[in-house]
């Protein structure tokens, strides 16, 4: 009989991560690919108790994660940007996807992944008011102070320069009031879960913050 500290459990810390990852190997998978996919639905298997939890009366308070995993993918070297948009205490919705272009910096990468939570922020902000509902400024959550300190200063500093101006819609938006970067621990940042392989104690703690927790009939 396995032990809840079982290889198999320990195998936990990157399951998630890996759906997306092991997704980019279709066309022509190897055996390792393969391998990995067991992997995947062994996890599955052993959390089938889990589940996301949805109170009544939830605030609509609304805030959006940004993390990155920068020069993550070992093939091209691209990094990988996360998002998790909370509304109260309840998770609304994600996304773990692949950058289209290579971050030279980890500023950039997170630069580029604030970006993309802004345009989320946005839209969550456009969608409740078709429920009566206005909100100020959504806050983002960012672990990384050379992105924030770059959402935030309207001077163009050399290093940033090769940025497209598309990913500069982050800060349009900040110095407009529409959005509020803030600053989050990145032992909290919840991101983490969806952007990299994380170590069983971590992995758990973020799980939680998600709110995944045990199914009660």
């Amino acid at each position: 009989m396995k032990t809840p500290m079982s290889s198999d459990t320990k195998l936990m810390k990157d399951e998630e991560y890996d759906v997306c990852f092991c997704a980019r190997f279709q066309e022509d998978p190897k055996t390792s690919d393969l391998e990995a996919v067991k992997r995947i639905f062994r996890y599955i298997k052993g959390t089938m108790h889990l589940g996301l939890w949805y109170p009544k009366g939830t605030s609509i308070e609304t805030v959006v994660y940004a993390d990155f995993d920068h020069a993550g993918d070992y093939v091209d070297r691209k990094s990988t940007s996360g998002i998790c948009t909370f509304v109260g205490c309840c998770l609304t919705s994600w996304c773990s996807k692949k950058q289209t272009a290579l971050a030279i910096s980890t500023t950039e990468a997170e630069y580029v992944s604030a970006r993309k939570a802004c345009q989320q922020a946005l839209w969550m902000k456009q969608a409740l008011i078709d429920y009566d509902v206005r909100l100020d400024d959504v806050p983002i959550m960012c672990d990384n102070k050379g992105a924030i300190d770059l959402s935030k200063n309207l001077m163009q500093h050399s290093r940033t320069k090769h940025i497209e101006i598309r990913h500069h819609f982050l800060r349009d938006n900040v110095q407009k009031g529409h959005i509020l970067i803030e600053k989050v621990p990145s032992v909290d940042n919840i991101d983490d879960i969806i952007t990299k392989p994380l170590k069983c104690e971590s992995f758990n703690y973020l799980r939680l913050g998600l709110g995944m927790m045990k199914h009660i009939p």
